[in-house]
């Protein structure tokens, strides 16, 4: 898939967001990167056979103080690791039990399924959830659809 492509499947990604969410969402800038670098990689304590769909790295909404924001402040970012969501991809299409004649479309959605995925579970982190509470909340999702 071009950059294109999947930047135009971040976009829905964040479409998707609830609206409520969306308005919360303050200084953040998302980003695509091919996949982590070396220093998130360290700083994530990844083995050489993991790595991540996407990265928050700021200060959540719920640890900003009345400070935050006098003075310059960068933006929080958000960044999805385009080559690992890709092969998380091709791993369920190949595991699929489904029977597809257009598999390029198929790939399509299953990449935009964890695009969307990812998208939620980043800013999460925003909001100020850890990681415990934010897969607490991925099973509660799953169940209600």
């Amino acid at each position: 898939m071009n950059r294109k492509e999947f930047e135009k499947l971040v976009a829905e990604g964040y479409e998707q967001l609830p609206g409520w969410v969306r308005e919360k969402i303050k200084n953040v800038a998302l980003l695509i990167e091919d996949e982590p670098s070396n220093e998130i990689r360290k700083r994530e304590s990844l083995e050489k056979d993991e790595t991540l769909l996407g990265y928050y790295h700021g200060i959540p909404l719920s640890a900003r103080g009345e400070m935050y924001g006098v003075g310059i402040t960068m933006p929080d970012t958000i960044t999805l690791y385009q080559d690992p969501i890709e092969e998380r991809a091709e791993e369920a299409l190949a595991t699929s039990d489904e029977v597809h004649n257009d598999l390029r479309n198929r790939y399509f959605e299953i990449v935009r399924k964890i695009v969307v995925e990812t998208v939620w579970h980043e800013f999460a982190h925003h909001f100020g959830m850890d990681e415990e509470e934010v897969r607490m909340r991925e099973v509660k999702r799953n169940k209600e659809r």
